[in-house]
Formats: structure tokens, sequence, C-alpha cells
């Protein structure tokens, strides 16, 4: 079980990730760091960027409750 939940991590955050950088787009390296290429004006999101935000909060949550069950179980 130990080996199962440390496998899942691994997957979900390398996954995490994946989409974390796929949602930066064209703003280079500053936007990657928290930089406003955008002069702070709100964008809605639209299609598969909707999309890609809405998996990367599902996963995010799944995430954190392997976390917490891996602390739990085996903390």
């Amino acid at each position: 079980m130990e080996s199962a939940l440390q496998i899942a991590s691994v997957l979900v955050s390398v996954l995490l990730i994946v989409l974390i950088l796929l949602q930066v787009k064209g703003g280079g390296l500053s936007n990657l760091l928290g930089g406003d290429a955008g002069g702070g004006i709100a964008r809605t999101r639209r299609g598969l960027e909707k999309t890609l935000f809405q998996i990367t909060i599902v996963m995010a949550a799944l995430f954190l409750g392997i976390s917490i069950l891996a602390v739990i179980a085996f903390g």
C-alpha cells in the first residue's frame, strides 16, 4: 500500500507540473516566475484553457488528498 501511494504521488505530481507548464503561454520566463505581461488586466478563460485550469485544480486536490492519506496511514 505504501509503494502504491508513493507511485500515485509521483505520477500526480509530474502530471500537475506538466499541466501548470502548459498554462504558461507566450510570456517567457518572467511570466513563468510570476511576472505579469498583461498589465494587470484579468482575462476570462475559455475552451481548452478553461479545461486545463479545471483539470489542474482537480489534480492539485488529488495530490493533496494522496499526501494527507500517506501521512495518516504511514505517519
